[in-house]
């Protein structure tokens, strides 16, 4: 690793930590020519093959983007839709693979969105697995019916009074 100070081709690694939640890596590096102290993160990057083959960077923003969509009208907050997707991208990154299209990543969304709200998860997953009739919302019902979620979020209450100060 270059120094940026002096630009001398090599740097020793004093220091290193996990950083954002096992994410990243943050390493403290010394320059052996000028002695100046740098640091630098180090994350393995996530990749999406969008449906027309373009790859681009995998992007939290772009999970919370389609989510709010769906999360419209109900009680869910910017804070609740940041974990939802960083719960996504933690998913993906177990996975051990680096490359995943849109497919994959909708699927990886649905349990974590059905865990935070059952009716923005019906709404998500009515667009993403396209829902065509009647009986496709009794079935996806059913199924949430027959298996209950196992966390409680504030929008899973039903109670006005959980969101009064």
């Amino acid at each position: 690793m270059h120094c940026p100070f002096c630009r001398h081709p090599d740097s020793r690694v004093i220091d290193s930590r996990t950083a954002d939640d096992g994410l990243s890596i943050r390493r403290r590096r010394q320059c052996p020519e000028c002695g100046r102290r740098f640091t630098t993160t180090e994350t393995a990057s996530l990749t999406v093959i969008k449906r027309s083959g373009v790859v681009e960077p995998f992007s939290r923003e772009k999970v919370m983007s389609g989510v709010r969509k769906a999360c419209q009208g109900r009680p869910v907050t910017d804070a609740d839709l940041a974990v939802l997707a960083q719960q996504v991208e933690e998913s993906l990154r177990s996975s051990g693979i680096a490359q995943f299209d849109t497919n994959e990543i909708g699927l990886a969304i649905l349990p974590h969105l059905r865990e935070l709200d059952e009716v923005a998860y019906l709404r998500f997953a009515s667009v993403y697995q396209a829902f065509n009739s009647l009986t496709d919302f009794e079935v996806a019902i059913s199924e949430l019916r027959a298996h209950p979620r196992t966390g409680s979020h504030p929008a899973q209450s039903g109670s006005v009074s959980d969101y009064e100060e």
